[in-house]
C-alpha cells in the first residue's frame, strides 16, 4: 500500500471526465449546465459536471436503442461479447489507481478500500460475466413426437441503470456486466454525489470495443435526469439501487410510462443477533464493528441492528463500545484512516439528527459528535446507542451512517421477532456457536441474505437482493441474468 504522501500525490494528478458520454463521444449537457461535485474530505468543489436532463436521456436512449438495433452487439458472437468485456476488465485493473482515487475523491470512501477492494473487485465481477457469456445454453422443451419447442434467451433491448453513490464503480458494474453480456444497450446515470469513476468508466469501454450507443452515461441529478430515465417510453427495463422511497418513484415512472420493467434494491435496517452460547465474544464483537461502520455506515446491508442475548449484554456491549471508539477517523487518502467522511452535507446533517434523536430515545454509548469541522469535511464519530427499544425510531428507520443501534432479547423467539419486526428485508447476521440454532434461526429470518458468525457475507457466484420493501430481483450470480433477459419460445410443429 501506498504512504499518505503517495496518494496525496497521485490525487493531484487526476483529471476528472466532467461531460455525458453518448453514443461514443463525450458531450456537453444539451442546455449546457451543470453541477458541482464536492469532495466530501473537504467540503470543497472537485469538478463542474454535465447536468444531463431529459433532453439528454432522450439522446442516449435513441443511440443505445440504435445501437441494439444494429446489431453490432446484441446480436453479436457470445466469444466477441466475451473478449471486449475481458478487455475492459483488464483495462478497469490498469487504470486502478486513477479509478481508486476518483472514488476515493468523489465519494470520500477510504483508498485503501477502492484500491484493494472495490476496484479490483469490479474487475473481477465483470470478468465473471464475460467468462459466463458463451456457458449458457437454451432448451429443448419435451414436446410431443416430432414437435421441436426450444427457450431460448433474449436481450431485452435498452437498460436504464440508475446506481448510488456508496460503491460509484463497483455498483455500476453489477448493474453493467450482466446486462453487457446479455447483449442490451444501457443509458447509466450515476449518482450526483459520485459521477466521475462511471464517466470514465465509459471512456474505457469505447477503448474496450463497445460499439457507440452500447453504452451511454448521463450524469445529472435524481429527479431531472433519472426521473427520465424512468419515464421514457423507449427504455425496457430499469434497474435502481438506492432507497425504498426513490424505489417506489420508478414504480410509479413505469406505470405511466410504457410498464417497463423495474427492478429494485433499495434500503435496509438489517440485524446482527448475537446470542450467549458464543465463546469468542472478541471476533464477534469485531464482526459487529465491521458490519456497521465499514463505508462509515453507508451500506444498504449494513447490520445497523445489533441484537445481543441479555446475559452476555453487558459485556458485549462493552467490548463494542470501546472498539467503535478506537476507529481512526480522517483523511480517506490516508492508508491508517479506519472510516471517512459522510458522503455529503445533506447526509451529514441526517446523521446527526438521527444522533439527536438518539440521545433523546435511547442510551449514547459511544461517539455522537462531529469531527475534523475546520478541514471542511463531513465527518462524524462512530456512534453506539444502547437501550434501543423496538419500535422506536433507531430501530425502525435507516440512518445509513455510522450509527449502531442496540437492543437485547431474552429468548430465540424474541429475537427472530424483533429481526423481523421491520419493513426491511435485505440482509441479517445471526452468531451462535450451535448449528443446530444456526440453521433454525437462519430459516425464521425474512431477509435475502443471512450470514452465519460473520457479517454481509456476498460474493459474484451467490445472489444479492432483498424482500419486503428491500425491494426484489438479484444482483450478482447467474441470477442476474434473469433482469436483463426474456425467455423466447419457438414452436417447431411436424405439420
Amino acid at each position: 500500500m501506498r504512504s499518505h504522501a503517495e496518494w496525496q500525490s497521485l490525487a493531484a494528478g487526476v483529471r476528472p471526465r466532467t461531460q455525458l458520454f453518448i453514443d461514443g463521444s463525450s458531450v456537453a449537457a444539451a442546455d449546457g449546465e451543470a453541477f458541482e461535485t464536492i469532495n466530501p474530505s473537504t467540503g470543497l468543489v472537485l469538478a463542474s459536471v454535465a447536468r444531463g436532463k431529459s433532453e439528454d436521456v432522450d439522446r442516449a436512449v435513441r443511440a443505445a436503442r440504435r445501437a441494439f438495433d444494429a446489431g453490432s452487439w446484441s446480436r453479436a458472437a457470445p466469444t466477441h461479447r466475451k473478449t471486449v468485456l475481458l478487455r475492459l476488465a483488464d483495462l478497469i485493473r490498469t487504470h486502478a489507481d486513477e479509478l481508486s482515487l476518483l472514488d476515493t475523491l468523489d465519494g470520500g470512501k477510504l483508498i485503501s478500500d477502492t484500491s484493494t477492494i472495490d476496484i479490483p473487485g469490479s474487475a473481477g465481477i465483470l470478468q465473471w460475466y464475460a467468462e459466463a457469456i458463451d456457458k449458457l445454453y437454451g432448451e429443448v422443451a419435451p414436446t410431443g413426437p416430432g414437435d421441436l419447442a426450444i427457450v431460448t434467451r433474449e436481450a431485452l433491448g435498452v437498460v436504464g441503470a440508475v446506481v448510488p453513490w456508496n460503491y460509484p464503480l463497483e455498483m455500476a458494474i453489477w448493474k453493467l456486466a450482466p446486462a453487457l453480456a446479455a447483449g442490451n444497450s444501457v443509458v447509466l446515470k450515476p449518482a450526483e454525489e459520485s459521477p466521475l469513476s462511471a464517466l470514465r468508466l465509459a471512456e474505457l469501454a469505447a477503448e474496450a470495443g463497445l460499439p457507440d450507443g452500447v453504452l451511454n452515461v448521463v450524469s445529472g441529478l435524481g429527479p431531472e435526469a433519472g426521473r427520465a430515465i424512468g419515464e421514457h417510453p423507449d427504455v425496457d427495463s430499469v434497474v435502481f439501487t438506492g432507497s425504498t422511497a426513490v424505489g417506489k418513484m420508478f414504480l410509479g415512472y413505469a406505470a405511466t410510462s410504457n410498464m417497463k420493467q423495474v427492478w429494485l434494491e433499495c434500503g435496509g435496517k438489517s440485524s446482527n443477533l448475537v446470542f450467549d452460547d458464543v465463546e469468542d465474544l472478541d471476533a464477534a464483537a469485531d464482526k459487529a464493528i465491521a458490519g456497521i461502520f465499514s463505508c462509515a455506515g453507508q451500506v444498504c446491508s449494513a447490520n445497523s441492528r445489533l441484537l445481543v442475548q441479555s446475559g452476555i449484554a453487558d459485556e458485549f456491549l462493552q467490548r463494542v463500545a470501546d472498539r467503535a471508539a478506537g476507529i481512526r477517523v480522517g483523511d480517506p487518502l490516508d492508508p491508517a484512516s479506519e472510516m471517512g467522511p459522510i458522503v455529503s452535507s445533506a447526509q451529514l446533517d441526517r446523521v446527526l439528527g438521527y444522533i439527536a434523536t438518539g440521545n433523546s430515545e435511547a442510551t449514547l454509548t459511544s461517539g455522537g459528535q462531529r469531527l475534523h469541522a475546520e478541514t471542511g469535511g463531513y465527518f462524524v464519530q462512530p456512534t453506539v446507542f444502547s437501550g434501543v427499544a423496538p419500535g422506536s425510531t433507531l430501530a425502525r428507520e435507516e440512518v445509513f451512517g455510522p450509527l449502531l443501534a442496540v437492543s437485547t432479547f431474552d429468548t430465540e423467539a424474541d429475537a427472530i421477532a424483533m429481526a423481523n419486526a421491520t419493513e426491511y428485508g435485505l440482509a441479517a447476521s445471526v452468531f451462535t456457536d450451535n448449528i443446530r440454532r444456526a440453521h433454525r434461526v437462519s430459516r425464521a429470518l425474512h431477509a435475502g441474505t443471512v450470514s452465519v458468525n460473520t457479517v454481509d457475507a456476498l460474493d459474484v457466484t451467490t445472489p444479492f437482493g432483498g424482500v419486503k420493501q428491500s425491494g426484489y430481483g438479484r444482483d450478482l450470480s447467474l441470477h442476474a441474468l434473469d433482469k436483463f433477459t426474456s425467455l423466447k419460445t419457438t414452436w417447431f410443429a411436424n405439420s
